[in-house]
């Protein structure tokens, strides 16, 4: 039986956020006070594809996007453990499941070669239109009133874990990256055997020591991590035992 691996993107395989990363391709490399100001909670990706929209008003064309989204750095040690994930690749099966989108998510694994590490990417889709634009749309609907509109990782994990059981697929453990107010929900999903990580000083971490402190805690284990390699440290020691 494989373990499974659950990474978050933003701020957890990558050290920035994707979607404020791409502002550096704006006019001034800032966005316009109004612009900046329509974001409501929960509705992200609507604020995106205004974002989208006023990088292609100004001519901002896609390869100046990719020339820029590839220059994003990676979350220290994550290098070092996708690359020893990819050794061991026989013991692991791998998933994103990221409110990012599925263009910029490309662009930045192809371009560092990991993209083949990853069995599914779970993100928001987006595409360039017949004029040149980036466009990006909801990656699913949802009943769960703790969730952004456009994404609850619990439904995608689960769905995810329904279906490889009816592959015959089940996992040792699941082990659950991240670092965000959006990985709680599908955490507070994992079971007493499994392992969430999240990362040190980040909203999860707050999260989940709030709910402990509230006498509700999560039925996983937590392991902390500040640098990847704690991660790689923790599954050596998963794959001797």
């Amino acid at each position: 039986m494989k373990f499974l691996l659950v990474f978050d993107f933003d701020h957890t395989i990558i050290d920035e956020n994707s979607d404020t990363w791409i502002v550096k391709c704006a006019p001034e490399r800032k966005l316009p006070n109004g612009l900046r100001n329509s974001y409501q909670p929960g509705h992200w990706t609507e604020y995106m594809g205004r974002v989208f929209v006023y990088l292609g008003d100004n001519g901002v064309k896609e390869e100046e996007m990719k020339r820029t989204m590839t220059t994003i750095p990676f979350t220290a040690g994550m290098i070092d453990l996708l690359g020893f994930i990819g050794e061991k690749k026989e013991l692991f099966d791998c998933i994103i499941v990221s409110d990012s989108n599925t263009v910029f998510i490309d662009w930045i694994l192809k371009a560092a070669d990991f993209h083949k590490l990853f069995d599914e990417v779970f993100t928001n889709p987006a595409a360039f239109s017949s004029t040149g634009y980036l466009t990006v749309q909801h990656f699913h609907a949802h009943h769960c009133a703790k969730c952004p509109k456009n994404l609850c990782k619990r439904k995608v994990l689960k769905e995810f874990l329904d279906k490889q059981s009816e592959r015959g697929v089940s996992y040792r453990q699941v082990v659950y990256i991240g670092d965000g107010g959006n990985d709680l929900c599908p955490v507070m999903f994992l079971k007493k055997n499994d392992i969430a990580m999240p990362r040190q000083g980040y909203t999860l971490e707050k999260k989940i020591s709030q709910l402990a402190q509230s006498l509700s805690p999560v039925q996983c284990s937590v392991l902390v991590w500040s640098s990847a390699i704690d991660i790689m440290s923790y599954l050596k020691l998963l794959i001797k035992e």
